[in-house]
């Protein structure tokens, strides 16, 4: 039997069920659309990566430097610091600029917000945190669109493939259960995620590498969507090794582990490889601002693991890990606990304490304790590690979302390999992220994305399909 909504032409089809694409259904019904959201998950596990986070990066309007306020030029200079600076600059400050915005347009639809956390986040000026995290910021956009009558959300569908006729998107397959059923759309968002939770798509790139990264978010996000793109001859955007990846326990389950699994000691201990040495600066700067740097300096590590180690005087500055900590009264007792080489860590820490420059210590800023003659240095935070018992815990590469994905034009339209855009297709989300994030991340900056995209492009494909 087919079902009702494989019946009618809809105005517009979004493919994907998290952040962006709930944000792009919403905006296009709105302007008087009638939209067809299509995810992939079940009922209990919609939102993709999206149902995992907390938080939403975004400037204060045009705020002065130095006026306690976070600005449009503060926000754009933090975001080209970090790793290669934006893919493309007219779209990244577009995506600076619109964030300005964004939370009224949360708050409007239901959103709503609660105190920022403390401890290495550094977040309370620049990010704002919605009430009850990800899910149930999720919970109110279906809700929502529960209740608008021009929304219907089809769960468990998954987008097969997309038909084409030129540059103009026709039709979709659709795989509900057992069963295919052809879905007419006047535009069509895509919406649906990167390739992070495809293996053998990151071994392209990675080697035997990926087989030992964790999967932060939903087992989903396979790209197929992506690469049914790629066929139809789109664009490409972002780099093939980018990602949005950080430290998680080793101990975290392989897919869909969220923010619970993520290590926020770092910046107050030190870090060793298999090798028992330290291979990157712990302090280099504030969390928020590196923490994503560090998933791809564990994954060139051997065997993609490292060990995060620290003292009695810092235990507690920061969340516990999920699974608890290894303690020990000794270093020596302490590597011996994770199979390391007990005296090559011993003197890995020595040699660290010897080069500690004493300062004052703040764990809320950029502060003077620091090392002098040591490779690689620690910039900030740096103190001995003199105070038993030790602590330990084991460290593997967690991929949230990658960067690579279609390029778009100023409109969201997936641009074509010709230079040229599809008519009627457009895109929103972590499939879009490449055109503005290369190697590095930002907190909150992926939800930014996803809102400011998924609201312009379900503005777009609601006012082609309409005209």
């Amino acid at each position: 039997m087919t079902p009702h909504w494989a019946e009618q032409t809809w105005d517009v089809a979004v493919v994907g069920g998290g952040n962006a694409a709930l944000v792009a259904a919403i905006a296009a019904s709105e302007l008087g659309a009638r939209v067809l959201v299509l995810e992939r998950a079940p009922r209990h596990m919609r939102g993709g990566n999206s149902r995992h986070t907390r938080n939403v990066r975004c400037a204060s309007g045009d705020a002065a430097p130095g006026s306690g306020a976070y600005g449009y030029t503060e926000l754009w200079n933090d975001l080209c610091t970090v790793g290669d600076g934006p893919s493309n600059e007219t779209l990244a400050r577009f995506t600076v600029e619109q964030s300005a915005t964004v939370p009224a347009w949360m708050s409007a639809r239901g959103v709503r917000w609660q105190a920022a956390l403390t401890g290495t986040l550094h977040l309370g000026r620049t990010n704002q945190f919605f009430l009850g995290g990800g899910k149930a910021l999720l919970n109110t956009y279906y809700r929502l669109a529960a209740a608008s009558p021009g929304i219907e959300v089809c769960y468990e569908a998954m987008a097969e493939d997309l038909e084409f006729d030129g540059s103009v998107c026709t039709g979709l397959t659709v795989l509900a259960g057992q069963d295919r059923h052809q879905v007419r759309a006047r535009s069509v968002i895509c919406a649906s995620g990167g390739f992070e939770a495809n293996i053998g798509w990151l071994r392209r790139y990675w080697g035997d590498a990926a087989d030992n990264y964790v999967i932060r978010g939903t087992p989903y996000n396979d790209g197929h969507v992506l690469a049914r793109l790629y066929q139809a001859g789109a664009a490409r955007a972002g780099q093939e090794r980018g990602f949005h990846a950080i430290c998680v326990d080793a101990r975290a389950p392989r897919f869909d582990g969220g923010i619970a699994t993520r290590l926020d000691s770092i910046p107050f201990g030190i870090v060793v490889n298999s090798d028992g040495q330290r291979f990157y600066d712990e302090g280099e700067d504030l969390w928020p601002k590196r923490y994503a740097a560090w998933g791809s300096h564990v994954a060139v590590q051997p065997g993609q693991q490292a060990w995060s180690l620290w003292d009695s005087k810092v235990d507690g500055l920061f969340l516990p890990p999920m699974y608890g900590a290894a303690s020990a009264g000794s270093v020596a007792d302490l590597a011996r606990h994770f199979g390391l080489d007990e005296a090559q860590v011993s003197r890995t820490v020595e040699e660290f304490n010897a080069a500690v420059v004493p300062g004052a210590f703040d764990p809320a800023a950029l502060d003077s304790c620091h090392t002098k003659g040591l490779t690689p240095p620690k910039s900030h935070w740096a103190q001995p590690l003199d105070s038993p018992p030790f602590f330990g815990v084991p460290i593997r590469p967690g991929i949230t979302f990658t960067y690579m994905g279609v390029a778009v034009g100023s409109d969201a339209r997936v641009a074509l390999q010709d230079g040229s855009v599809f008519d009627n297709v457009y895109a929103a989300g972590e499939i879009m992220s490449g055109n503005i994030l290369s190697t590095g991340y930002l907190a909150g900056f992926g939800m930014t994305i996803g809102t400011v995209w998924g609201r312009h492009a379900g503005t777009e494909a609601a006012i082609r399909a309409r005209s």
